[in-house]
């Protein structure tokens, strides 16, 4: 795990340490030259703070295990200490209280400084270890919203060429037989559909009134298709058209009605779109008429999957997780249903 570069790291571990000597040292004062010494031994460890840090920072970034870290610290801190006491007798015989250095007494006393020393360097470990911690946690927390980003584009970009394959297929279908005004109409229904999710800003969200009008403009394509073999009802709340829904989300589930429910039946066949409000969770309900053994068919046997219902599906739960719910299946008055249910919001700004 690499340290992430923060001057202001050894500060704060610094000033937290010497302000435990600064008060240590209070009794001190008065008390002939003690004061004098005092500073000068808080100042001088306060100046070692700068390499130390550096230090630190050198073996985290080269990896060194903790042992091989604490031994470099505990023999740096400890000539930083000597050269301390050097310090305090060149003041001492400066100030005329010695004649000259005392080499053999270098190294005593110099538990107070040597622990302060040390104190710093765990300080400034812990620091540095609780912020690389944090950053990891960013970066990882990065990595999985561009994760969850790409495949929600790519889940989204799945929409498109899977209703261009089945709208071609159509329109392939009136030009074989003979219905050239339909499959021109339906050619210029298919244009302002696109157009209109072309202009898309790339959000994976929008408000429910932009899902609704893109949603009739696809029901436009279907009705140039099956004439009055379509008939629909889409109702939704005026207090319901800003919240928030997935981009695309009843054109798949809208394609799968009309495609395996309403387009096999020989009589007119009809699709309901109902959007309410439970309590803090928006419904969404997607019902049609159709055959059961037609739909298990075209589906290869499932009477309740398809491409569309798996894609919207999976889009929900990368965008809601748990706090979603999809149900399908044939209902009681015999028709298919597919029920969403996911946490009502108000479209971004």
């Amino acid at each position: 795990m690499k340290a992430p570069a923060s001057p202001f790291v050894p500060v704060l571990a610094a000033l937290s340490v010497f302000a435990c000597m600064a008060i240590l040292g209070l009794p001190a004062l008065g008390h002939g030259h003690a004061p004098l010494f005092r500073g000068l031994y808080i100042v001088a460890c306060m100046a070692w703070t700068v390499p130390l840090a550096l230090l630190q920072r050198l073996l985290w970034r080269r990896d060194a295990s903790w042992p091989a870290t604490g031994l470099a610290l505990l023999a740096a801190t400890y000539a930083m200490s000597v050269l301390n006491s050097l310090l305090g007798q060149r003041l001492a015989i400066g100030l005329g209280l010695e004649q000259g250095y005392r080499w053999n007494e270098l190294t005593v006393g110099l538990d107070g400084c040597w622990l302060a020393l040390l104190v710093f360097c765990a300080l400034h470990a812990v620091m540095m270890y609780y912020l690389s911690l944090q950053h990891a946690r960013l970066q990882l927390a990065e990595a999985q919203r561009a994760a969850r980003e790409a495949e929600l584009r790519a889940l989204r970009l799945q929409v498109n060429p899977h209703f261009l394959f089945n709208t071609l297929n159509a329109i392939s279908a009136l030009v074989a037989d003979g219905a050239n005004r339909d499959a021109n109409r339906m050619i210029g229904r298919v244009s302002d559909f696109l157009r209109a999710t072309l202009a898309h800003d790339g959000r994976h969200e929008h408000a429910l009134a932009e899902e609704l009008a893109l949603t009739e403009a696809y029901l436009d394509i279907e009705k140039a298709r099956l004439g009055d073999r379509l008939q629909l009802t889409m109702k939704a709340g005026p207090d319901l058209l800003d919240a928030a829904v997935p981009y695309l989300m009843l054109q798949p589930l809208v394609e799968n009605a009309i495609r395996h429910g309403i387009a096999p039946l020989a009589q007119p066949g009809r699709v309901d779109i109902r959007v309410e409000r439970e309590g803090r969770r928006l419904l969404v309900d997607v019902s049609n008429d159709g055959r059961q053994a037609d739909r298990a068919d075209a589906m290869g046997g499932s009477s309740s999957g398809g491409i569309g219902l798996a894609n919207v599906a999976e889009r929900l739960r990368r965008l809601y997780g748990d706090d979603q719910q999809v149900d399908a299946g044939w209902r009681a008055d015999g028709r298919f249903g597919v029920r969403i249910a996911f946490p009502l919001t108000p479209v971004a700004a």
